[in-house]
Order: C-alpha cells, then sequence, then structure tokens
C-alpha cells in the first residue's frame, strides 16, 4: 500500500538452564515470539536441550531477530534449530539483523549447534554472536555459512563473532561476504570461491594445562589455539554437506 512503510519484524528468544538439585538441569525460561519458537526436548544425562524452530521464513529483509541463552553455574545446555536459517529479501529495505549472546557461568557447560545459515540472492544480513564465558566454563559453539542455493549467487552476508572468557577478549573476527562487501572476499586470501564457510569454537579448561598445536585439517580448514583455554577451527568447503563433515571431524580430534 502507498504511503505505508514496513518496518520488519522484532522477535526475541531467551532461555535459562539451572541446576535442578537433582543432578539435571532445569529451564525455568524458555520463551520465544514471532518467528522464535522453542521447544525442549528429551534430556541427556545432567544436560538439558532445546530445539530452536522457525515458525516462519526468516530472517527477511528489515527483519530483527535475536536469541539470548544464559547457562547458570554447573548447568549443561545443548541448542540446536530444526531447519537451515534462510535470509531473504522482503518487502522492508535495508538491513536485516541476527543477533545472538550466550553466558555460561562457573562449571556451566553450553553447546550451540545450529543448522547452516543460507545467503539468498537479494538479502542483506548482519549476524553478531556473542559469547561471555566463566573461567571454568565449557563451550562447544558451530557457525556454518551457506552463499546462495545451488546454482545461485548469494546475497551480502556479514557476520560477527566475539568471545570472551574471564571478561578478557580472546577472539573478535568479522568476514563480510557477497555484494557490495569489501573487495576480496571471494579470493584466494579467504574464501577461494567456496561457497561454504564455517567456524568452530572449543572452550575447556583443560587446554590451559594441555594446549593444542596449531595444525591444518586437510586442504581448506585450519585449527588455531586462542589466547586461553580455547581453539578456533576454520573451515571453507564447496557445499554444507562438506562442511559439516570437516568440522564433525575437527571436533572428534578434539575429544
Amino acid at each position: 500500500m502507498d504511503g505505508v512503510i514496513a518496518t520488519g519484524v522484532r522477535a526475541t528468544a531467551r532461555i535459562v538452564a539451572r541446576e535442578d538439585g537433582r543432578g539435571g538441569t532445569a529451564l525455568p525460561v524458555l520463551e520465544g515470539d514471532g518467528p522464535l519458537a522453542l521447544r525442549r526436548t528429551r534430556a541427556s544425562g545432567s544436560e538439558a536441550r532445546v530445539m530452536l524452530v522457525g515458525a516462519m521464513s526468516g530472517p527477511l529483509g528489515g527483519d530483527h531477530f535475536a536469541v539470548e541463552a544464559g547457562v547458570e553455574g554447573g548447568a549443561r545446555l545443548r541448542v540446536g534449530s530444526a531447519a537451515a536459517t534462510i535470509a531473504l529479501p522482503g518487502q522492508a529495505k535495508g538491513e536485516s539483523r541476527y543477533d545472538v549472546r550466550l553466558d555460561v557461568a562457573e562449571d556451566g557447560e553450553l553447546h550451540w549447534l545450529p543448522e547452516q545459515l543460507i545467503s539468498v540472492r537479494g538479502s542483506d544480513l548482519y549476524v553478531t554472536t556473542r559469547v561471555d564465558l566463566a573461567a571454568s566454563a565449557r563451550l562447544v559453539l558451530r557457525e556454518e555459512q551457506v552463499l546462495g542455493r545451488a546454482g545461485e549467487e548469494p546475497g551480502r552476508l556479514t557476520s560477527r563473532l566475539t568471545l570472551r572468557i574471564a571478561g578478557r577478549t580472546v577472539l573478535d573476527q568479522e568476514l563480510a561476504c557477497g555484494p557490495g562487501a569489501p573487495g576480496g572476499w571471494d579470493g584466494p586470501a579467504v574464501l577461494g570461491g567456496h561457497r561454504a564457510v564455517g567456524q568452530l569454537l572449543v572452550v575447556q579448561p583443560e587446554f590451559e594445562r594441555e594446549p593444542v598445536v596449531a595444525r591444518t585439517l586437510g586442504e581448506h580448514a585450519a585449527l588455531v589455539p586462542l589466547a586461553g583455554p580455547a581453539v578456533l577451527v576454520t573451515a571453507v568447503a564447496a557445499d554444507g554437506l562438506r562442511l559439516r563433515r570437516v568440522l564433525d571431524e575437527a571436533l572428534a580430534s578434539l575429544g
């Protein structure tokens, strides 16, 4: 309609995990709105499990989604998603946003393992993931991004990942791809023509005592120790299936 300005959808999902006093993990906060729905699934031992379910396509142009997860002391939480997140163009002009905020307290553990993010032609998405860990917290975080559907050029995708441990920043990096991104994003120093890129971030207190050695993992992946008890695996691949295989193998090698 003329004179109507589309501003996009605003939606937030929140999770809080807490020890239940019986050797398990309770979820006193589990709430989502709009297109972000949360479902508790069957627990495994002391670990609570949650699935993020997209109730509609998106994010579309102009949308702003946010997911916040807090793991309190001694609790264990695993979060996945039911399907890939697809960034699409929409009626609202301009950038869409997807912000993830993760906090893990002392002796807490979080496995953040969503499905892939697919950047569709004509979309413009800015993703931020900020993780704050206590000194004894544990983390496994996987990010996978696919640039375009089969035979399709990607939209613009910018992704920033920040990790702080005990208040100290140990990782803060950003990657921009697609139309309008800084030159060279598809060159040999960055993606080298590949259309899937991913990262695996693993934090374990044991890495302080037994540091992990930097190494390559096949032709298109590298494992790099970070300051503190953290390791970053970065990989590119021709497609999402091959990317997942590389990251799964890297995680298995880290125990």
